[in-house]
Formats: structure tokens, sequence, C-alpha cells
């Protein structure tokens, strides 16, 4: 699908800690009523919704929410005998929220803008090898065995650099705070940077959970 046919509105799928990118694929099991009928509405047009993270608000409930998230498209829909939905989401570009829409449906409506993120669906052999991932792998190894998370690392280097690199910023148990910072950077080299600096800050700290500002 070409930007340009991307919709200026869609429905909004909060999710905290959560981020998803171009070009990758993310399973999701959808229960809440807001989102079956989310989901049904966009099943009979486009299939898209667009998957933002809520801002935490500690003490009290928030419904603020991120201007930047990704837009996804459902590749793959089932229903279960209980009534959820199990579907896969491709990610197609990320955008800015403009201004949240008013509605009489039980989920979100947002006015988007993809303008800042045009790369987002040009191919782009960006100048980073594999090698310069070495000393990230072998910290991100230590720091999910320390964390109880399987990662199937063999997998992970078969995988296109892009691919690496946005799956492991996915994948890591960050704060939502950190994710946000790497779903927004502009490009692959300024997400590698970013996702070492995070990485930097739990090593040093021996695995404790400081935010990078």
């Amino acid at each position: 699908m070409k930007k340009e046919k991307f919709p200026n509105k869609i429905s909004i799928f909060p999710l905290s800690n959560f981020i998803f990118f171009p070009n990758t694929n993310v399973p999701l099991n959808i229960f809440e009523p807001r989102y079956i009928e989310m989901i049904n509405d966009s099943m009979k047009t486009t299939r898209l919704i667009g998957m933002v993270q809520p801002k935490k608000n500690i003490g009290e409930s928030s419904n603020q929410l991120y201007d930047i998230g990704c837009l996804g498209k459902i590749t793959s829909f089932s229903e279960t005998e209980d009534g959820r939905y199990l579907i896969v989401l491709n990610g197609l570009s990320r955008f800015k929220i403009i201004e949240e829409l008013k509605n009489d449906k039980l989920y979100r409506e947002c006015k988007i803008s993809f303008d800042e993120f045009q790369n987002d669906t040009v191919v782009n052999k960006e100048d980073i090898k594999f090698s310069d991932l070495k000393l990230i792998f072998k910290d991100f190894k230590s720091f999910f065995e320390k964390r109880g998370f399987a990662i199937n690392w063999n997998d992970l280097e078969k995988q296109s650099l892009e691919q690496t690199i946005n799956a492991l910023a996915m994948a890591s148990p960050f704060s939502l705070e950190e994710k946000q910072i790497l779903l927004e950077t502009k490009n692959l080299s300024l997400r590698k940077d970013k996702l070492e600096k995070i990485l930097k800050t739990y090593v040093l700290d021996n695995f404790d959970n400081s935010t990078l500002q």
C-alpha cells in the first residue's frame, strides 16, 4: 500500500509497553468489547488500525496518548470459541496524532499525519553492519537471561538488520518511555544508537530499571 493512500483518520488501539515498526508482524489477542467492535469495523473497511502507547499518569488512570504510533494492517484473523479475536498485524508506517476525534463508538479515533515518516515506506540500505551489533548482542543476551526472557538468537541473526534491531526494541523489557524513544527515532542508525544507550543504563546500574532521559 502506498503512503498517499493511507487514511488520515484511523481507529486507535492503545497498548502500554508495546511498540511495533513498519515491516514487522505482531500477533494480538483481542477480547475487550470495545476492541472487538474496532476489529469488526476495521475488517469491513481497510483492515487498518493504529497502535499507540498511553502515557503513564502516576496515581490515576490516564487517557492521554503519545503523539507517535504505528499504523498496521490486519493480515490474519480468526475467532475463538469464547469470542476472542486472534489477529496478526503488519506494520506499515509510523504516524503523528494531530487530534483525537469525537465519535459515538466504544473505541477511539484520531486524525493523523504521516508527513514526519516519509521514509517508512521506502526501502533503504543503511550503513550498519552486523559486526556493529556484536557488543549489543552480547549485552542483550546477558540482559535477557538475567530478566528471564527467552529469545531465539539464531533465528534473530538470520533476519535483516532492520528486523533484528526492531525486534530487539520491541521485545526488550524496557520502560514504556524508553520504548517510545525507540519508536520515535527517525532512522535505523539512530535507533541502534538509542538502543545501545538505553541498554548501557541497565548494564551500568546492574540492570536496575533506570530510564534514559
